[in-house]
């Protein structure tokens, strides 16, 4: 296992609540972010990290909807953590708080990678999304990152919106390899419990259309020189996203903040969502020792996510057996649906939309 951990940080404050979010999110309050801050900074440095992290991510929520003021307390706060020159040290943004100032603000405290939530270009969609913002604003925006020397961007692109069509989609494709970033995450819009469409009882679209969709995604971008290097993420070559990895690898990591979760030591868990408990110093992490046969089954189901997929030698180092001895993978290859390569055996292109159902299956193999 890597030595280095990651770190993932949550600031759940936002200046409007997306229909579709199903994160942990509040309302933005500077006196709340405030006291927020200082409960953060305790429990960051009551976490004592000694070694250099392999990435810092700060997620929400919408970190950049902090005033330059409180974004630079967090800064200081999150500058306790060890790095080295190799840590790649992200922050969410949205598109519109994307000005120059702010921008120098990272750059000074050593962000350099910036992730930006844009979901769609189209204007019906966006109107459906709740988050209108012109092409013309989120090109310059862009540009403005890049020009002041943020080049690793990362864009969101969701898919799967209600009345959107392959037309809509293929067209959105293109604007996004137009804002040329190194890397497209890619979501499906789900209906998740708590949003505004679940109340709203929106539906989501035919599972037939969702997957052609996903298809066209995967065939445009990777024919525009983008690696498929997990189910959702796609990245320019050497730009893979060094955080992601950590979970797909089933590596370690800190969780900080209101609905942070962490994987530490073999125990994992994580805060619950109630800013107020976690302010006020009366909440109780849920925690959960994880078993060998618990581990190597994350391993399978969160490595197999990646198209490299999973190797046999860090399972013999990690586990002292070998996967073919826990898991049976020969109808699976077989069928066409794992492929072994060398070291590896990966999830075939062609079965990354039905991924969890395979997983079902092949975990229904174990033989322990």
């Amino acid at each position: 296992m890597n030595t280095k951990r990651a770190v993932y940080i949550h600031i759940p404050f936002c200046k409007k609540i997306c229909p579709y979010c199903d994160f942990c999110k509040v309302f933005y309050d500077a006196d709340l972010v405030n006291q927020y801050l200082d409960v953060l900074n305790q429990e960051i440095l009551s976490n004592s990290i000694k070694e250099p992290c392999r990435s810092i991510y700060i997620g929400g929520g919408t970190p950049s909807c902090l005033s330059n003021t409180l974004l630079e307390k967090l800064f200081q706060i999150v500058r306790q953590i060890p790095t080295d020159g190799q840590t790649e040290y992200t922050i969410e943004c949205n598109i519109l708080d994307l000005e120059e100032d702010k921008i120098h603000i990272f750059k000074k405290y050593g962000i350099n990678r910036v992730s930006v939530g844009v979901e769609s270009s189209i204007l019906k969609l966006q109107k459906k999304l709740n988050r209108i913002v012109p092409r013309k604003v989120l090109e310059e925006k862009i540009k403005l990152l890049k020009k002041n020397g943020i080049q690793n961007i990362n864009v969101d692109l969701m898919y799967a919106i209600e009345n959107e069509t392959l037309e809509d989609l293929k067209e959105d494709i293109y604007f996004f390899l137009k804002l040329d970033t190194t890397h497209i995450s890619t979501y499906s819009l789900m209906i998740e419990p708590h949003t505004k469409f679940y109340i709203q009882n929106q539906k989501e679209i035919d599972e037939e259309e969702n997957a052609k969709m996903y298809e066209l995604i995967c065939k445009t971008l990777k024919e525009n020189g983008y690696q498929h290097y997990e189910v959702s993420n796609f990245a320019k070559p050497s730009f893979q996203s060094i955080h992601n990895l950590t979970y797909w690898d089933n590596e370690e990591y800190y969780g900080f903040g209101v609905g942070a979760h962490f994987y530490l030591d073999g125990v994992r868990g994580y805060h619950k969502r109630n800013i107020y408990a976690y302010i006020n110093g009366c909440e109780k992490l849920e925690k959960d020792k994880i078993t060998k046969e618990d581990e190597m089954d994350y391993f399978l189901l969160l490595g197999l996510r990646k198209s490299k997929g999973i190797s046999k030698k860090k399972f013999q180092e990690q586990y002292g057996l070998s996967l073919q001895d826990v898991y049976d993978f020969s109808s699976f290859i077989k069928k066409g649906m794992i492929i072994e390569n060398d070291d590896y055996f990966a999830l075939a292109d062609a079965y990354f939309y039905v991924m969890n159902e395979v997983l079902v299956e092949l975990l229904c193999t174990k033989k322990l």
